[in-house]
């Protein structure tokens, strides 16, 4: 790819970026930093949910777990919906009826300050390796998509990274995130279908074409009844309930959009 368009398309990205933390973060409060005044709009905070959920790295690792397993993987979201109806039906509510700002809080009222720090503690550390490990992929393909190409250093690629992600989240708040979620999200949306397509236009494959030949090799087995196999499915369908409500329902830096 052409560095210059890839220049070109993440300079017009963090533009957005950095427009909508303007706008969004004027005449702000400590309140409304926290929470955004409990005026989110549900749809763009469901929405923004998807991005943050699976980012870029489910975006690059998924197609090789389906080229390894075939489509097993889906037993494992089947669990995730059930987890999320737990999360929508008892947590939120449960958060909600508390005013919580921060979730773990509930564990101070309910079981004393040391498990409220402990938990605190265990949800710093798990976002620091997880985003680190986030960083370090996004840096990569940057690295191999422009910066190789032009001459920039890999830890100075690392540097601009998170200089820019601390300009557009710094005075910002959750209002910003919000909306800013659901951009990322919407380009994480826009670059499935293009991928999709040129994929199947590189191959001379219309769409149904490319679903029948999806269909006619393993790669489309869903269900695995095997009791032997690690992708079983119950072993899958109950790890995606107990991973939906622990990544979502119990991680701070995601339900704090909801609150």
């Amino acid at each position: 790819m052409n560095p210059l368009l890839v220049l070109a398309i993440i300079t017009i990205y963090f533009v957005l970026l950095m427009t909508i933390s303007y706008f969004t973060s004027r005449n702000r409060s400590d309140e409304s930093y926290f929470t955004g005044d409990r005026q989110s709009p549900w749809f763009l905070v469901a929405f923004g949910m998807v991005g943050a959920g699976l980012s870029g790295v489910t975006f690059v690792s998924l197609p090789g777990m389906v080229g390894n397993n075939s489509f097993y993987f889906y037993q494992f979201i089947l669990g995730n919906v059930v987890g999320y109806l737990f999360i929508t039906f008892v947590l939120i509510p449960l958060y909600y009826k508390l005013r919580l700002v921060s979730i773990y809080a509930y564990l101070d009222q309910r079981y004393g300050p040391k498990t409220y720090k402990t938990g605190s503690l265990f949800f710093l550390v798990s976002q620091t390796f997880g985003a680190a490990l986030r960083l370090l992929l996004a840096s990569k393909i940057l690295q191999f998509a422009l910066f190789d190409k032009i001459g920039i250093p890999f830890p100075l690629t690392v540097v601009i990274i998170l200089l820019l992600v601390w300009l557009y989240t710094n005075k910002s708040g959750i209002k910003t995130i919000v909306w800013t979620d659901t951009l990322q999200t919407t380009f994480l949306v826009l670059g499935a279908v293009i991928t999709i397509y040129t994929i199947t236009t590189s191959l001379n494959l219309s769409f149904t074409g490319a679903v029948q030949h999806v269909t006619e090799h393993r790669y489309f087995d869903i269900f695995n009844w095997d009791g032997k196999s690690s992708n079983n499915f119950y072993k899958q369908f109950i790890a995606g309930i107990l991973v939906a409500i622990a990544m979502i329902g119990l991680d701070q830096n995601m339900m704090q959009k909801t609150l």
